[in-house]
């Protein structure tokens, strides 16, 4: 996640509390969304962005995931990110966002 997109979730955190905000990725790159998913939960692991050392604590999905599939229009999750479905293990994006979101 680059230092930008970091500091508009921190500020976003300050301003609303993070017990109002939910991240959702859409990155089909499955390890870089495992990082983005960490850096919003417990903190940048690089270190060197605005979320280094701030565990926001934030809940984080996948596009991918039922429970996001469920909340989006059919017709709009088939125009937006369908297409994701074929290039990703829905399953795998599944078990590792929920590690992710437990803690584990």
């Amino acid at each position: 996640m680059d230092m930008e997109n970091q500091s508009t979730i921190k500020k976003l955190a300050e301003e609303n509390g993070a017990d109002r905000l939910v991240v959702v990725l859409g990155a089909t790159d499955l390890q870089g969304a495992e990082i983005a998913a960490t850096t919003v939960t417990v903190g940048d692991p690089s270190f060197t962005g605005p979320l280094a050392g701030a565990s926001l604590g934030l809940p984080v999905y996948h596009i991918l995931e039922p429970e996001v599939k469920k909340a989006i229009p059919e017709d709009i999750y088939a125009e937006q990110a369908g297409f994701l479905e074929m290039v990703v293990d829905t399953e795998e994006v599944g078990r590792k966002f929920k590690k992710i979101r437990e803690g584990i």
